[in-house]
């Protein structure tokens, strides 16, 4: 039962890591991020760590998701938007890394293979997670906090669209100095019509 739970949560995991670089719209990238988490929560409940499997949900797939779509609405990235190439041969790099950490990752797995155990007797815990955070593994879990920031910022930086002209630049009523109070008169006051008397010829001149 358990195999068959785990092989159905990896499934829906690698479905949604494909959904995720495969999806042109942001919105949906993030909704399969989401579906990513969730799995990962699944899998972490298999190993006996209700604690981790929590967090996972609540602070990963709950907060994290909702800021990155925050993120995406901020960006103006709407669903109808086509894919556009801000890096150059990113694609490439990104094939290539991919491949990289997946050689990796094997290569882990099978120098690890027959040498799991059961889990210790507090694996999972709030304490026991703590304190692996907070005293064995203080560096990287703020590392961890510094990445986020950094992809958080430069998504907004390659958001951002070029050649929109600023607040500044835009048409619009400019305020002079002779506004009333109540906002009603915007803009310079056009000059008052000049009042040009003609000379009415007296009667000597006549």
């Amino acid at each position: 039962m358990e195999w068959a739970v785990f092989l159905a949560a990896a499934a829906t995991a690698l479905a949604g890591a494909v959904g995720v670089i495969a999806a042109r719209a942001p919105v949906h990238s993030a909704l399969a991020l989401l579906l990513v988490l969730a799995s990962l929560a699944v899998t972490y409940l298999l190993l006996a760590a209700q604690f981790i499997a929590m967090v996972q949900v609540i602070i990963y797939a709950g907060a994290v998701v909702v800021l990155f779509l925050f993120v995406i609405m901020l960006l103006h990235a709407r669903s109808g938007e086509g894919p556009t190439e801000k890096l150059p041969r990113q694609r490439r790099a990104a094939i290539l890394m991919a491949a990289l950490y997946l050689g990796v990752l094997l290569g882990a797995v099978l120098a690890a293979a027959g040498t799991f155990g059961p889990p210790p007797e507090a694996f999972g815990t709030a304490q026991q997670v703590g304190e692996a955070l907070f005293v064995t593994y203080l560096l990287p879990f703020e590392l961890a906090s510094v990445i986020l920031l950094v992809g958080i910022v430069a998504a907004a930086v390659l958001g951002r669209r070029t050649g929109e002209p600023s607040d500044d630049a835009l048409p619009g009523p400019s305020r002079g100095a002779h506004d009333t109070p109540g906002g009603q008169a915007w803009g310079p006051r056009a000059p008052a019509a000049e009042t040009h008397q003609t000379a009415v010829p007296s009667e000597e001149a006549r």
